[in-house]
């Protein structure tokens, strides 16, 4: 075969494959413009998240664009519709996160939305109301539907835009809100969270109607692991209903506030370390102004009383108008009793009892 026969044969391989793709090409850019050439023809909404939210409906997006005759698409030519401008208004709806528009083959308009997740719903002192997701964004409250969601009570102010101090409340309010709905069994436990004048949370469990002391929005996980520790190891043992309420801001412990100044009935606990406080000592500081602050601890009980010292007759005798005397004095000068007080300690192995109270 000649050289000559070798190169007309190549060249007009590549003169066909050169053909084929100008075909391609011609067909491409006559289908792109038979697109742009068509008009809308309907529009379809797609929703991207949980399937359970119903705040927003496919016929609130379309009335979105189709209620302003000059964005409305249908019936245009795609060439003339902004899709831009378009995701834009879309983008402004409250529960909308994030939308994307596209024209299919088909030349429906296709709009897919990413719904923003509520975390926390919030009461202001005004009684007004709003829902927060998990970049802290306000959401208004829908009237078709309310989020399973914790309830934060006392919010202090309807403004949208927070000075810091309120910024920093809204975000422990969503860092609770996000551990409380992740976790099932907080989730049932924990219905409605009070915010206080000193911005700290407290609540009543649905469980027992103890006032928890949850102190500020931080170390969420540890405070609530220990105060499910208290559950199983304290008020399984002593009962769910001697305390009015349970403390858990301070640093490794739980402070309890019984109902009255009898100190409750104490199992033999070997495993946990539950303590009680002297009723007659001064009751353990329930302060919440601090988290670090450690309460007193009540001394441990002997076992064998001391001895009484034996006195002469005749200077007890001598000595007994004045001592009660001064016992009387002493009792209109001390101070109303306050309600004892119980510390439960992890890790403790022990029970200490108060010095009046028989060891089991």
């Amino acid at each position: 075969m000649s050289k000559t026969t070798t190169i007309l044969k190549r060249l007009g391989v590549a003169v066909l494959w050169g053909m084929v793709l100008t075909g391609f090409v011609v067909l491409l850019v006559a289908a792109i413009q038979d697109k742009d050439a068509g008009k809308c023809k309907s529009i379809q909404v797609k929703f991207e998240g949980k399937d359970d939210n119903f705040f927003i409906e496919s016929k609130d997006i379309k009335s979105l664009i189709t209620k302003d005759k000059n964005l409305n698409p249908i019936g245009k030519s795609i060439a003339d519709i902004n899709i831009a401008e378009l995701e834009s208004v879309v983008d402004q709806d409250p529960w909308v996160k994030n939308a994307e528009i596209y024209f299919d083959n088909g030349q429906q308009l296709n709009i897919k939305v990413t719904q923003r997740e509520p975390v926390a719903r919030v009461f202001t002192f005004s009684g007004n109301s709003f829902y927060l997701d998990g970049a802290g964004e306000h959401i208004p409250v829908s009237s078709r539907y309310a989020a399973r969601v914790p309830v934060f009570t006392g919010f202090p102010t309807d403004a949208e835009k927070l000075q810091k101090p309120d910024s920093l409340l809204a975000a422990q309010i969503v860092d609770m809100g996000i551990y409380i709905g992740n976790d099932p069994f907080w989730m049932a436990q924990v219905e409605q969270l009070m915010i206080t004048d000193d911005r700290r949370f407290e609540f009543i469990p649905k469980l027992g109607d103890q006032v928890i002391a949850f102190g500020e929005g931080i170390d969420i996980e540890k405070k609530f692991t220990k105060l499910l520790a208290f559950y199983k190891e304290g008020l399984n043992k002593v009962g769910w209903n001697n305390y009015t309420r349970i403390n858990i801001a301070f640093e490794n412990e739980v402070v309890c506030t019984r109902k009255d100044g009898v100190v409750p009935l104490q199992p033999v606990i070997k495993t946990d370390s539950l303590k009680l406080a002297d009723a007659d000592e001064p009751p353990i500081a329930d302060s919440e102004d601090s988290t670090t602050a450690a309460p007193a601890i009540a001394k441990p009980v002997h076992t064998e009383p001391a001895k009484p010292v034996a006195k002469p007759v005749h200077a007890a005798k001598e000595k007994a108008k004045p001592q009660k005397e001064k016992v009387k004095k002493a009792k209109a000068a001390a101070p109303a009793k306050q309600q004892p007080k119980a510390v439960y300690k992890p890790g403790n192995k022990s029970v200490n009892t108060s010095k009046k109270q028989k060891t089991p």
